[in-house]
């Protein structure tokens, strides 16, 4: 043990204590580490401005879109029960791997939403009905958080005055007001953006978002009075720090929060594609409006 211990050392390797192992892995002493890291990088300023510069193409690498909350990998979104245990529903059992889930570390802090138990119903009703009931298989907009996490990349357009967000899903878009227009005149899809900046954070109030959208495809919810508080802190040359406390009173039990990175696209990957889906989805929609329908 002494002597694989030395030869790490000459190597450059450490072996942690578990005392310092479960110092590394305790969320607080992370958080403490990230924030830490954040206040060290100074991003480079806007041309002509001393603010940070967060114009680029952007985007997640953890599966946040299938389920903000840890989880397993699993066969399908949505299950029946089977002879010996459950199996995908009946219409993505011929996808197979293809509509598997992808397990992951989630990025809810703590781990769990802090729903109400009749909300918590809905959220389990939800994923029981996926199928139906996911705007995202509508080709509905996504709504905030989520289109920050989804699995295409958006693009930020920063002047000195304005701030623009553009997501390549479903061609949705933007704009953060940094002079506070009051109350949202009526609930829409992405809500009211207001911006403001503390040092190099920005902070984005979104108000004013509908009911019908969802955190992710596994059947996470909101009501029409949630409010996210945003925060946008750039961490490296290529990589952001995101955050968004939740607010709903009507869903939730306390305020929370999800965080997760950010990573610049970089080369002729720096761009955005179109996906305008919503020609994609006139058949699922109105197919059975044909007088003579597909079969």
């Amino acid at each position: 043990m002494i002597r694989i211990a030395a030869a790490l050392a000459m190597a450059g390797l450490v072996m942690s204590s578990p005392a310092a192992l479960a110092q590394t892995k305790s969320p607080k002493a992370q958080s403490g580490a990230k924030a830490s890291a954040a206040a060290v990088y100074k991003a480079p300023r806007l041309a002509g401005t001393k603010l940070p510069d967060l114009n680029g193409v952007w985007q997640v690498m953890n599966t946040a879109g299938w389920d903000v909350e840890p989880h397993a990998p699993r066969a399908a979104l949505q299950m029946r029960p089977g002879p010996h245990g459950p199996l995908p529903a009946k219409e993505l059992l011929p996808l197979g791997a293809v509509g598997a889930v992808p397990g992951g570390a989630g990025v809810v802090d703590g781990g769990e939403i802090p729903y109400t138990p009749d909300a918590r119903k809905l959220r389990d009703e939800n994923r029981a009905d996926y199928l139906a009931r996911d705007p995202e298989v509508k080709c509905y907009l996504p709504g905030v958080p989520r289109a920050n996490y989804m699995h295409l990349p958006f693009q930020i357009l920063q002047s000195d005055r304005t701030v623009m967000i553009a997501y390549e899903y479903a061609g949705a878009v933007r704009s953060l007001m940094f002079d506070d227009p009051g109350p949202a005149p009526v609930d829409s899809w992405m809500g009211q953006s207001v911006a403001k900046w503390e040092g190099d954070t920005l902070v984005v109030t979104v108000t004013g978002q509908n009911d019908r959208t969802w955190f992710d495809r596994a059947g996470n919810h909101h009501s029409d009075q949630m409010t996210v508080v945003e925060r946008w802190t750039p961490t490296g040359p290529n990589t952001m720090r995101y955050e968004a406390e939740i607010t709903d009173p009507n869903t939730f039990t306390r305020p929370w929060k999800m965080s997760m990175n950010l990573y610049r696209r970089v080369g002729e990957d720096a761009r955005l594609q179109q996906f305008k889906c919503v020609e994609f989805v006139e058949e699922l929609m109105y197919g059975n409006l044909r007088k003579e329908p597909v079969k």
